[in-house]
């Protein structure tokens, strides 16, 4: 007997096409069931045979999922047969029939009210507490392999590391550092010109300096990376998931974990402090290059200016927050491409949930050491 819920599909000659459901379709598998039902596309189809007989146990969660899905069809101009109904599990069917026709809708969370608003809140938050869970154990996971790895440094697999050094790292400076330049011009113009109004033009210096140096830099170095490098390793996750790559490490012996995740963490940690540097230099380059042409300052005076403004502890504070952004990205990136399911679009969906995911924990991060360093006085 299985124990998951399962669909098929499969074209028939008459321009129908055959939808056979089995399994187990109880309340207790309902992501699953919710993932399967909005998954099935019958783009082209005049009409669905809906083959209920090979489904091992029903409750009224099943049937109501089963019946959102013919409406669903039916909505998109599809003809829909119900085949293979087992008596025990008639009984079903009528009762929630006979639900729906109480509420007065055949679909009640798709037809909107106040239920709809009420089930995607709920559906959100269990969605929200499920995958939080779901990270969580990912990163133990990935703390056991990291464990194991030192103690059996040969399971690094330092050609794996290099490779994504070059690629998390040296193959994003250009785009980091134009970006950082770019940022810093833009803060110098808009500094400057607010400051002319009080005729202290000259704190432009320490405004870009503080700024660029402990928050901005390694923030928007951490969102790029996350939009380039955490996709990157969400989509060659997901798309050898659905090659089947994954599994068949698994059958070589070899332990994902350690082979794909483990390499793509450790370089990201070791190269975005890097690529937070070269930030912070390209940023204040750029401010420099603004301040100097709209304050009519010297090179000199700039520098001046900015060594009485900032301390290696205004840098240090960036630097620091960068190996933790780096291990939030690397992580999220490569748990959502593990959850990547066998089909390309569940690739660009997981993708994109990644870089969001991403960005968002990332600036949760960033407030968090805000606010203790503020308590620590740093």
């Amino acid at each position: 007997m299985s124990d998951t819920a399962w669909m098929r599909t499969e074209a028939m000659s008459d321009g129908w096409v055959s939808v056979v459901a089995g399994g187990v379709w109880t309340v207790a598998a309902s992501r699953t069931l919710t993932e399967i039902a909005s998954g099935l596309r019958l783009d082209g189809a005049s009409g669905a045979r809906l083959d209920v007989s090979e489904i091992e146990r029903l409750d009224t969660a099943g049937v109501w999922i089963l019946r959102g899905m013919m409406g669903d069809l039916q909505d998109a101009g599809i003809d829909v047969e119900l085949q293979g109904v087992d008596a025990k599990h008639m009984p079903l069917f009528d009762l929630v029939e006979a639900s729906e026709e109480k509420l007065g809708v055949s679909d009640p969370v798709s037809k909107g009210g106040i239920l709809a608003f009420v089930a995607r809140i709920g559906e959100g938050v269990f969605s929200t507490v499920s995958k939080a869970k779901g990270l969580l154990n990912f990163i133990g996971l990935f703390t056991l392999v990291l464990l194991r790895a030192c103690k059996e440094p040969r399971r690094f697999r330092p050609k794996a590391l290099v490779s994504q050094i070059e690629q998390t790292g040296l193959d994003a400076l250009p785009i980091v550092g134009l970006l950082s330049f770019l940022i810093g011009v833009v803060l110098a113009y808009l500094m400057s010109d607010q400051f002319r109004q009080f005729g202290a033009e000259i704190f432009t210096v320490n405004l870009v300096g503080l700024s660029i140096l402990r928050e901005v830099g390694v923030l928007i170095t951490a969102i790029m990376i996350a939009g380039r490098s955490g996709s990157a390793f969400t989509a060659q996750i997901g798309t050898m998931k659905v090659n089947e790559e994954v599994d068949a490490m698994g059958t070589l012996g070899l332990d994902p974990m350690e082979v794909l995740v483990l390499p793509r963490v450790l370089a990201l940690m070791l190269t975005l402090p890097f690529l937070t540097f070269f930030a912070d230099i390209m940023g204040v380059l750029g401010g420099a290059v603004m301040t100097i042409l709209a304050l009519d300052l010297t090179s000199a005076q700039f520098m001046t200016q900015l060594k009485q403004a900032v301390t290696l502890d205004d840098f240090m504070v960036g630097i620091v927050k960068a190996p933790v952004h780096a291990y939030i990205i690397a992580m999220v990136g490569c748990y959502e491409g593990l959850r990547v399911r066998q089909t390309a679009e569940s690739v660009g969906l997981q993708t994109t949930t990644s870089v969001v995911e991403s960005i968002f924990l990332v600036i949760v991060a960033t407030a968090i050491f805000a606010i203790v360093f503020s308590f620590l006085g740093i």
